[in-house]
């Protein structure tokens, strides 16, 4: 967490990534091959989440393969804890750190996720979550499975995009900045705007299924992952409290459908989440006690957003089940 030049309290993301791609014809020297490339998550983290969705609903699981760190780490970064030995039984590492190392020694910025490293040599290709997600979607589709979804789709990108833009300032990176707000009046503005544009988005999803289109696209993966943890953290934690989400009709729907469509729940874990959140924030949550609630069984409750019409998948196929070793824990 860093301030601002003024030292005004806001909280600024350091969006200096690595921006190397990986590409069909691997013009950054990178080329897509199956096998090759390791994408790192953690379970916990709602950028990282995005990547997982996207690689479950590309059928991507057979060429690229899936680590996953875990929910607790210290200022070197996220480490492997949850595997045996504590190492990343691929890149034989502990900390993801190490690998962003071997790309650049001393790598002096954010060590992130998601992030996929070359495996042959160990070192971080990219952690720059935003192109990530749309390269899956589009740089792979030789190794996609059939039925793929077109998450970005020609006649709809420059909605998408404003949407998208929209609710990462306001909603994804807003809620850090309720929580990591270092003054009063950075908290009330950035709260402010959170609800401000938490009521644009109830307003537009109470008579549409989608927020672009009638299927799910790159803003729906964009927006899901903080809905998913908003009443588990943001809520509290992140003092985002006027409502729980559970309040706010049409986004609950909304985001229950999202859940309950294959692709996006089985990626969610969370009491990786609160782990995470309640214990490495220890300037927010110096006792370190996770809260037990709430009762995430609500997600499986019926949300009768079909009767709005829409096709999620579009002329595609829901994924099939996530492997077992990627399996998240059952709400039932």
């Amino acid at each position: 967490m860093t301030g601002d030049d003024e030292g005004d309290g806001v909280y600024e993301r350091d969006r200096n990534y690595l921006t190397t791609r990986i590409t069909a014809d691997g013009r950054d020297g990178y080329p897509v091959e199956p096998g090759r490339y390791r994408l790192i998550i953690a379970r916990a983290c709602p950028w990282a989440n995005r990547a997982a969705i996207v690689r479950r609903l590309m059928g991507l699981e057979d060429v690229l393969s899936l680590g996953i760190a875990g929910p607790v780490h210290d200022e070197r970064s996220w480490s492997f804890h949850l595997d045996p030995g504590g190492r990343d039984p691929v890149l034989g590492i502990e900390r993801l750190q190490e690998a962003f190392f071997r790309r650049r020694a001393g790598y002096p910025r954010g060590i992130t996720v998601p992030a996929l490293v070359d495996v042959p040599t160990g070192a971080v290709v990219t952690n720059d979550f935003e192109r990530i997600t749309l390269d899956l979607g589009s740089q792979w589709a030789a190794h996609q499975r059939e039925g793929a979804p077109d998450l970005y789709p020609e006649r709809w990108r420059d909605e998408i995009d404003d949407v998208a833009d929209a609710v990462y300032r306001d909603v994804n990176n807003g809620v850090y900045q309720c929580g990591f707000a270092g003054d009063q009046r950075a908290y009330e503005e950035a709260y402010r705007r959170l609800w401000e544009r938490l009521d644009l988005l109830e307003e537009r999803l109470s008579g549409r299924r989608y927020l672009v289109g009638d299927t799910i696209t790159e803003a729906d993966v964009r927006l899901f992952p903080t809905l998913a943890r908003f009443d588990a953290v943001y809520h509290g934690h992140f003092k985002c409290n006027r409502q729980k989400l559970t309040e706010l009709p049409a986004l609950w729907g909304y985001a229950r459908d999202l859940f309950q469509t294959p692709g996006f729940g089985d990626t969610i874990d969370f009491e990786q989440i609160k782990a995470h959140y309640y214990v490495v924030h220890n300037h927010i949550n110096p006792t370190g006690i996770v809260p037990l609630g709430p009762d995430p069984r609500g997600w499986l409750a019926p949300h009768g957003r079909e009767e709005l019409g829409g096709r999620p998948f579009g002329d595609g196929t829901p994924p099939g089940p996530p492997p077992p070793a990627e399996r998240v824990p059952s709400l039932v």
